[in-house]
């Protein structure tokens, strides 16, 4: 938050100044516009303030939830009737993220200044991508901004939930084998090499589990710096690989040929394909360009290959299905459905059915998925710790049991 000094004549013709605080000084014209003020000079304050201005990676990002509230208030008010400044005026006011604030602001002066609702809020592709600002310049020509706001709203809430789904069902696993290999290595490195020094005075044969946890525990004392540098050195590998069209490609191939999740997330990408490209038709968007931001948010090299390949196919004067079958990605009976919609000129209602039919699928698979998971966890880390406490105490339990 930055102090602006500002003069301004008032209606007979006396130079006043102020000052104000604002993110910007969009949105500090924007603001003296709502005070009714149209200044001649505004500047910034260069005096000394506690206001520090946080670095671009400090600023709060606007989260998929924030334009979620955002689009759904603002269909809602759109709905009623509300002017369409008036309506970017309060969400600007109201919205909980200051990141959104400050971009709205400046989006409802743009909208003033007499640019279209759609071509301002492309300065912010991080957060109305061209999904969204393709969809809204399209209800803008058809005049029907209020029912395209409603559907953006009802795809974000369902992309999201999808979303959510898929996180929650692949985080669960890996947070629980975080904290196991945590606890492991805990006993590897603290508490087995204290058993091993009270072993060595018993002067007797150990049993074989209690020498192979012993082996273990020495292995991961001589080389545990290692072994970490090469867990950061294939994290970073991985991360580096996503980066490239080939390594996205090979990787997005292993995530979808996977014995359970791969299935799980090929239903999220048909259901979010389906639900984008149903979307965009039903709102007026020409297919070709339709299909190119569905592949720009597919989410998946192989997916969007596919995609890329059902648009071709389109300017070719063939159908979407054919391709979309020859990748082998997608289900027969989708390409099989989209086929029919294409032939009865019903596309965007058949998109959408196959999407809730998807999304409901999803719903399920992540249901199975975790109760499947949860007691094959439980027994993996029964097993694991349990067998290694046990390997520990048998030396002590045939001590006893030749005293007795």
């Amino acid at each position: 938050m930055a102090t602006f000094n500002y003069e301004y004549k008032t209606s007979g013709g006396e130079t006043r100044t102020g000052k104000l605080d604002a993110p910007d000084p969009q949105a500090a014209r924007a603001r003296l516009r709502e005070q009714r003020i149209n200044p001649t000079t505004l500047t910034e304050s260069k005096g000394f303030s506690l206001n520090i201005p946080m670095p671009g990676f400090l600023k709060p990002k606007v989260s998929t939830r924030d334009l979620v509230i955002f689009t759904r208030q603002f269909a809602t008010m759109i709905d009623s009737g509300l002017p369409l400044v008036q309506c970017l005026d309060i969400q600007a006011k109201q919205a909980e993220n200051p990141t959104m604030r400050t971009q709205l602001a400046i989006v409802k002066e743009k909208v003033e200044s007499g640019s279209t609702f759609g071509e301002s809020l492309k300065g912010f592709p991080e957060t109305f991508d061209d999904l969204y600002v393709n969809l809204v310049a399209a209800g803008e020509v058809g005049g029907m901004l209020d029912t395209i706001m409603n559907r953006l709203a009802a795809y974000l809430e369902k992309n999201q939930k999808l979303v959510a789904q898929v996180k929650g069902a692949m985080s669960y696993p890996i947070v629980v084998l975080i904290v196991a290999a945590i606890v492991i290595s805990i006993l590897l490195l603290k508490v087995v090499p204290q058993f091993e020094g009270m072993f060595a005075d018993f002067g007797a044969a150990l049993p074989a589990p209690t020498l192979f946890v012993i082996a273990c525990s020495a292995f991961l004392q001589s080389y545990i710096l290692l072994i970490v540098a090469a867990i950061a050195a294939t994290i970073y590998g991985v991360q580096y690989a996503y980066k490239t069209s080939a390594g996205k490609l090979a990787l997005d191939k292993l995530m979808l040929a996977l014995p359970v999740f791969g299935d799980l997330l090929k239903k999220v990408a048909v259901a979010r394909f389906c639900r984008t490209l149903s979307t965009m038709i039903s709102s007026g968007v020409p297919i070709l360009e339709a299909l190119a931001i569905c592949s720009r948010t597919a989410g998946n090299k192989v997916i969007e290959n596919a995609i890329q390949k059902a648009s071709i196919s389109i300017s070719e004067g063939r159908t979407i299905a054919d391709p979309l079958m020859e990748s082998k990605v997608f289900p027969q009976m989708v390409c099989q459905m989209i086929s029919i919609g294409e032939a009865t000129g019903a596309l965007d209602t058949m998109l959408s059915k196959i999407a809730d039919f998807y999304e409901d699928e999803t719903d399920q698979a992540v249901e199975s998925l975790t109760s499947m998971m949860e007691p094959m966890i439980m027994a993996f880390l029964g097993v694991v710790v349990g067998g290694l406490v046990i390997a520990m105490y048998m030396p002590i339990f045939e001590m006893a049991a030749h005293v007795g």
